[in-house]
């Protein structure tokens, strides 16, 4: 049955196959509904309107279930998917709007929301919709009660990275299919989460055992958008990272992620050539910054350097490792945009 255009009954628009509840997420008509919604833009009473919308949420909270999971924002066909807390909380705005030109702004941002998909360059979320997105972080400060250990996450390796950090930056920062490449990959978190994500991950590693233990690692992480995932034996400082995109047709990334050593809080090798060997922070900050330096040229312009280390103590001393390694990679002409520490 199709919707008529002069009808604006909720009862029409809403059938029972058309609109249901499925773990909190409501399923919509996109084309009736933004039909619907064109039809109150032109109510000239704010009553009227406010309880046209009234009438609306008291449909959409009348489905049983109430249980709130992930929703997925991908348009089905003719439908659209939408949290049923968000969309009551749209339409609540418009409900407790106290002048008809806020009401039909708050109507009209709902139209938009539901009409078109609004990406940015550097990432694949829908901007008029990022409320709906659970699994970004939002917040300022990030509190994670502990480390994600699902699927092949585990925790063997000392020093190993919290996998919600890479995780958060590749949403925010990358497209899926994009590259990204980590400096320091250690145990093999990052390629882990670009496999979960669908991201080519390219990661070095100067120890050739952790290196060969984090490949086998990756390789149990299901590969379901066939992603490359390589892990690289050699020296951040040297190594040849041109020659490694060559072999995969690209020139650049559109992601750096670097999480180095402490300095020598955990030595995690003997060769001189480790980071966590360096015999003072003089020299651990000149290691680290040839390690930026060797990477940069092969970072796309515009996009971003994630760099994710913690502070040192010495005898009772407090030593900024943090702001000294931020410090290192602004002196190379990059711009802060945030901070990041563990």
């Amino acid at each position: 049955m199709r919707y008529k255009k002069n009808e604006d009954s909720l009862n029409t628009l809403f059938k029972i196959e058309e609109v249901v509840s499925e773990d909190g997420v409501v399923v919509i008509n996109k084309e009736r509904f933004i039909t619907f919604l064109h039809q109150l833009l032109n109510i000239k009473e704010l009553e009227k309107l406010k309880q046209k919308i009234e009438n609306l949420k008291s449909i959409i909270l009348s489905f049983k279930n109430d249980t709130l999971g992930i929703m997925n924002i991908e348009n089905e066909g003719d439908t659209f998917k939408m949290k049923k807390s968000i969309l009551v909380s749209e339409l609540d705005q418009i409900i407790k709007s106290q002048t008809k030109e806020r009401a039909l702004y708050y109507l009209n941002r709902l139209k938009k929301t539901v009409a078109k998909i609004k990406t940015g360059k550097i990432n694949d979320i829908n901007l008029l919709r990022w409320k709906e997105y659970d699994e970004i972080i939002t917040d300022s400060l990030w509190i994670l009660n502990k480390r994600d250990t699902s699927g092949v996450h585990l925790g063997w390796y000392w020093g190993n990275f919290v996998p919600q950090i890479p995780h958060q930056m590749m949403m925010r920062y990358t497209k899926k299919g994009e590259w990204v490449l980590d400096t320091f990959v250690g145990s093999g978190t990052t390629l882990i989460e670009c496999r979960r994500l669908g991201r080519n991950g390219l990661g070095i590693e100067l120890n050739k055992e952790v290196a060969q233990k984090a490949i086998e690692l990756i390789e149990k992480e299901e590969n379901k958008s066939n992603v490359v995932s390589e892990v690289i034996v050699g020296d951040s400082r040297t190594i040849n990272i041109k020659e490694i995109l060559d072999k995969y047709g690209i020139k650049q990334v559109q992601l750096l992620i670097m999480h180095p050593p402490y300095h020598n809080i955990i030595k995690f090798s003997k060769d001189e050539r480790d980071l966590s060997n360096a015999k003072s922070i003089e020299e651990f900050l000149k290691m680290f910054g040839d390690v930026v330096d060797n990477a940069t040229p092969y970072l796309e312009k515009g996009r971003y350097l994630v760099l994710v280390i913690g502070d040192k103590y010495s005898k009772g001393e407090w030593i900024p490792l943090g702001f000294y390694c931020m410090n290192e990679v602004l002196k190379r002409g990059y711009y802060e945009s945030s901070c990041f520490y563990n």
